[in-house]
């Protein structure tokens, strides 16, 4: 849980204002591509994991950490061109999940 007491100010904030407008799915290709799978918008994809972190005080099943990997590797590659219009940073939260799970012994290696 260290990881996320690092970044909880800025955790905080984006569960606060995140306002769901879309504008940093319209900056995400690999959303643009998969229009029709809303797990592809970059709000997605950070909000999702990290509530269920919380929600469960870092103590997820094995397939919590499978969902959220899935998510924050095979559904973005951090390529940080995800644009808030509010100033949310998005890859640094994706990131920080991404932390998350490392500690947990998950990379996101994807074999398929």
């Amino acid at each position: 849980m260290d990881i996320l007491k690092r970044f909880k100010p800025i955790i905080k904030i984006a569960f606060k204002v995140c306002a769901h407008c879309g504008m940093c799915a319209e900056s995400c290709f690999l959303y643009i591509n998969h229009r029709d799978d809303p797990t592809y918008m970059p709000s997605y994809k950070f909000l999702t994991p990290l509530r269920l972190i919380y929600k469960k005080k870092n103590n997820l099943s094995n397939d919590d950490m499978e969902s959220i990997k899935e998510l924050v590797w095979k559904k973005c590659v951090l390529c940080s061109r995800c644009y808030c219009p509010i100033g949310i940073d998005i890859p640094k939260l994706i990131s920080s999940v991404r932390d998350v799970l490392r500690q947990k012994g998950i990379e996101g290696i994807y074999e398929n």
